[in-house]
């Protein structure tokens, strides 16, 4: 008799006509209600269908008054379903994501009507998406059996969950993305699952491919703002919400960052800093250190999708956080200070070098400013052999434009040079201007480095590189004659 019922009120309801449509929507919604409260999964099935069908119904008139509190409630109570049948189950959870995906549908386009946006109905349909997604590893880690594969073509709940999800993003303007995006980073703390990162990451690929791309610096600050809230969380957290945010940068578009490009650095550096103080415990030492190397990663994915003139603004803003002894950053006292400082020093070169591996420059004038280059070359001196060893690698980085770095090694230099296949053209104005500003202090460093007597294999390594690239590309007449007088003076 219920299903006669509402196959008559559904029969009804669509062949009403637009003006009077919302006279018997009271009614109507009212019965659905009734069915989605009853025990029986067959009649809360039956009500969701109804509730779809009027979903896909436009309206022409708004009605003002008309409250989806109870369905948004009920249907994310249903995609959480446990029953003991899984068939059940499974049908009990399709049906409260098609009743959610129908809520979205009705209200989203409508700013009269309620608002799905707020955060009190987001609250619940997001995590309710989400909680299906997470269901799908389980699904296909067990073998199915052969009913299961016969059902594989139907949709299964995680399946219709992503596509819902999917959905709702695409539909979330700017004004809404924060409501959208706060649920998730609350849903993947409450259930621990930054670590492993593997669903998080999901999600966020998710997410960054659905909303339209304008949007996509939001989602990054909010997950920066995340990252700094939980700035006292363990390391493995720390590092997987880094992980994703490497993920997003690495799709957002080109210069989608967004307007506050040095603070998305700033926070990572800053996360960097505290790390390093929090590693000085022993017990915390290893996991503090894949979190470091997690953020360096981070740093050079998203300066990958800067164009050059911010990239160079961004390394400039590293340097100057590198704590050295000539200047404004005060280098902390005592063996507990210096181990700091020589940490801090090493982390922040290491990432420059990320940044400046991805870095494309037509000038020296411009890609080495002479606050930069002094900076940098007075870190060539200190007495930690790894830094002097970043240093080294950054500036030959800087100098290599033709891709010459990686054909060069001190075994390539015994046969024919031809060989090698070396991109050589003639150095340019600009150039041989750098040269004649900068070229006695590069080469007076070059000396003075290769005496520390703490030097290794790697450091005379690239040390030849650099002097080989210096001679490839800004070899001038004077540049050559003064080269052949520095490698007389290391004999």
């Amino acid at each position: 008799h219920v299903r006669i019922a509402m196959e008559a009120l559904d029969q009804l309801l669509l062949a009403c006509h637009c003006q009077s449509i919302n006279l018997f929507v009271e009614s109507f919604l009212k019965m659905v209600a009734k069915l989605l409260e009853s025990e029986k999964p067959d009649l809360q099935i039956l009500g969701t269908n109804s509730f779809v069908k009027f979903a896909n119904i436009e309206e022409d008139t708004p009605s003002y008054h008309r409250s989806y509190d109870f369905f948004v409630s009920r249907f994310s109570e249903m995609s959480h379903s446990g029953h003991h049948d899984p068939d059940t189950r499974a049908r009990i959870r399709m049906s409260g994501i098609k009743g959610l995906q129908g809520v979205v549908r009705k209200t989203v386009n409508d700013e009269l009507q309620a608002n799905i946006w707020e955060p009190q109905h987001m609250e619940k349909i997001v995590p309710s998406l989400l909680f299906n997604l997470q269901h799908s590893e389980e699904r296909e880690s067990r073998s199915p059996s052969p009913l299961e594969r016969a059902e594989k073509e139907r949709e299964t709940p995680p399946e219709l969950a992503e596509r819902c999800l999917r959905e709702l993003l695409g539909r979330a303007a700017y004004g809404n993305i924060k409501n959208a995006i706060k649920p998730v980073l609350v849903h993947l703390d409450n259930h621990a699952l930054w670590e492993p990162k593997v669903f998080a990451t999901g999600c966020f690929r998710i997410i960054m491919y659905s909303i339209q791309p304008q949007h996509s610096h939001l989602v990054i600050q909010q997950l920066l703002g995340h990252l700094d809230a939980n700035g006292r969380s363990a390391a493995p957290i720390r590092a997987g919400i880094v992980e994703v945010l490497s993920e997003a940068a690495a799709i957002a578009a080109s210069g989608s960052v967004g307007p506050t490009v040095l603070e998305v650095f700033n926070t990572l550096l800053r996360q960097l800093r505290l790390s390093i103080d929090s590693g000085a415990r022993k017990s915390r030492e290893c996991e503090e250190r894949n979190f470091q190397e997690a953020v360096i990663r981070t740093i050079g994915s998203f300066a990958g999708t800067l164009p050059p003139y911010q990239q160079s603004e961004v390394m400039l803003f590293i340097m100057n956080k590198v704590p050295l002894p000539s200047s404004q950053h005060s280098m902390e006292p005592g063996n507990d200070g210096e181990n700091r400082n020589r940490l801090t020093q090493a982390m922040l070169l290491k990432s420059l070098l990320q940044v400046s591996a991805g870095f494309q420059s037509s000038s020296m004038l411009t890609a080495l400013p002479s606050t930069f280059l002094d900076r940098l070359l007075s870190a060539a001196l200190l007495d930690d052999p790894e830094i002097r060893l970043f240093v080294l690698e950054i500036l030959g980085t800087f100098i290599d434009r033709r891709g010459n770095r990686h054909k060069l090694s001190p075994g390539s230099a015994a046969g024919d040079v031809a060989a090698l296949k070396l991109k050589v053209e003639k150095c340019s104005r600009q150039d041989s201007v750098f040269m004649k500003k900068h070229g006695q202090q590069l080469f007076r460093h070059i000396f003075l480095a290769s005496k520390e007597e703490k030097n290794s294999r790697d450091h005379f390594q690239a040390l030849f590189r650099l002097l080989a690239l210096l001679s490839l590309e800004l070899g001038t007449e004077e540049v050559l004659v003064d080269l052949v007088r520095l490698v007389l003076a290391l004999q």
